[in-house]
């Protein structure tokens, strides 16, 4: 085999020896753009790590509501479609 077939590809292939924990990485990806959107758009730094604070929140509770609610459609909802 030619050495581009035995290339790692990241868009292909998920990260070796992560995959029992990748979902853990929504916590830094929240944080860090709950850091840069807040640091563009407020205008007291008084309140800064307050609204990175609320923000990530916001962020995780809404990809996890997202997962619950993909998750039932495809669990519930689809297997009750009639098959032709």
């Amino acid at each position: 085999m030619t050495a581009a077939l035995l290339a790692y590809l990241p868009l292909l292939e998920p990260l070796p020896g992560i995959e029992r924990i990748w979902m853990l990485l929504l916590l830094p990806l929240a944080f860090g753009i709950s850091m840069v959107y807040k640091a563009m758009r407020v205008t007291n730094l008084d309140r800064y790590w307050r609204s990175v604070g609320v923000m990530t929140v916001q962020i995780v509770l809404a990809m996890t509501g997202l997962a619950v609610l993909l998750t039932l459609l495809v669990q519930v909802v689809v297997p009750m479609l009639p098959a032709e």
